[in-house]
């Protein structure tokens, strides 16, 4: 008896499942092509892998962050506005509740662009040239006092910015660093 219900439940899904893995799809969307998933492919890895050709100085990005708006949600310098803190000379990262910014928390540099070719301006995402998140990404590194106020940042000098964190994450793929 203990065996015939396991093996009763096994028959039934055999015989009814194997309908509904045959059974035709309801004929929603299409295809997508390399191109449309290209444009979509966007991932820069820590070692700067799928960075995009352009670059950007802190000077551009300091005049970007002014007219995209990005004073507006993160205070002048980065200081903090409705959203994150950018740079916190202060914070230390001593207790759960410190301010998390790019130069105490953040483990890579490449991230920094990554998030914001991703999500940046919040209102309208996806929308900065390559030399604009080159440039903003060089301003908000230079306010955590990663980069100086001359260094020029692009595909090669990126990811050779250490970031002091860097060290205290576990690393998925080590080899890409």
């Amino acid at each position: 008896m203990s065996t015939l219900r396991p093996l009763s439940a096994a028959c039934l899904i055999a015989l009814f499942g194997s309908g509904i893995a045959l059974a035709e799809t309801p004929g929603l969307g299409k295809p997508i092509s390399e191109a449309d998933i290209k444009a979509w492919d966007i991932t820069i890895l820590p070692d700067g892998t799928n960075l995009p050709p352009g670059s950007g100085t802190v000077a551009n990005g300091s005049k970007l962050y002014v007219d995209k708006g990005c004073v507006a949600c993160h205070g002048p310098g980065g200081r903090g506005g409705p959203n994150a803190v950018l740079y916190d000379d202060n914070a230390k990262l001593d207790r759960i509740e410190a301010n998390k910014t790019i130069g105490n928390f953040w483990a890579q540099a490449t991230t920094v662009f990554d998030f914001i070719r991703r999500a940046m301006p919040y209102t309208h995402p996806r929308t900065l040239s390559d030399d604009d998140i080159y440039s903003l990404t060089a301003y908000v590194l230079y306010l955590n006092k990663l980069i100086g106020e001359n260094d020029t940042i692009n595909a090669q000098t990126l990811p050779k910015v250490k970031m002091p964190n860097r060290d205290n994450f576990i690393i998925k793929f080590p080899d890409k660093i």
